[in-house]
């Protein structure tokens, strides 16, 4: 019986050795297909997918965006979707599921950004704290708004992910626990719910993955 609920999500040793986190590496292993003579399908398949990508945040930042500054957004996005799928098969460790790493990839790339931004873009960064056409009264309390919710982005970004990846595989967990304690009949709407809950959990694990590229992209934007 478990103590803690959450304990399905500890790193645990394997053979002595803590291998947990190179799951996120994993992904790797599917990159040699793209050096092969004749492309696959799933070669073509990725490809579109990223050249889809690369238009959509090429058109979010901006005209003024410096060449090749998607690259690190696509990056992004295919080492989290890769990290949340592979969540997904048994005895894989979900490092999105920890803010140990969602955090690493939030924090840098947000105060990078703010960096960047407060140094050679001043006067533009002072102007993004107060909205166009807010009544002068208001506008200290918007400064305070606008820095609060600026400085809890990385925050949200990285809770967001880990929160929606926790939550499938808790429901996962749950449902699965449940099933030495019934019977047959029941057994077959439970496998019946898993698998719903499986498709619902792939979903999540693009969309988050695409949602956490995006509002970097948008947070990038701003800055120039």
């Amino acid at each position: 019986m478990m103590t803690n609920l959450f304990s399905v999500f500890d790193p645990s040793a394997i053979f002595n050795l803590s291998l947990n986190w190179l799951s996120t590496l994993i992904g790797l292993l599917l990159i040699p297909s793209i050096y092969w003579l004749m492309p696959s399908r799933y070669n073509i398949f990725w490809n579109t997918i990223l050249t889809t990508l690369h238009k959509e945040f090429k058109t979010l930042l901006g005209p003024t965006s410096h060449n090749g500054s998607t690259f690190i957004f696509i990056s992004l996005f295919s080492l989290i979707l890769f990290n949340n799928f592979m969540g997904l098969f048994p005895y894989i460790f979900t490092s999105t599921s920890h803010l140990t790493l969602t955090l690493t990839l939030a924090l840098p790339l947000w105060l990078s950004f703010m960096v960047y931004g407060w140094i050679n873009h001043t006067q533009h960064m002072f102007a993004h704290l107060v909205p166009q056409g807010t009544p002068a009264v208001l506008m200290p309390f918007m400064v305070c708004i606008e820095t609060i919710s600026n400085v809890i982005r990385p925050g949200t970004l990285a809770v967001r992910l880990t929160a929606n990846m926790i939550a499938g595989h808790l429901l996962l967990t749950l449902l699965g626990n449940t099933g030495p304690s019934m019977s047959y009949f029941l057994v077959t709407f439970l496998l019946v719910g898993q698998i719903a809950l499986l498709v619902l959990e792939s979903a999540v694990a693009m969309i988050q993955s695409y949602v956490f590229a995006v509002l970097s992209t948008l947070y990038s934007s701003e800055v120039n």
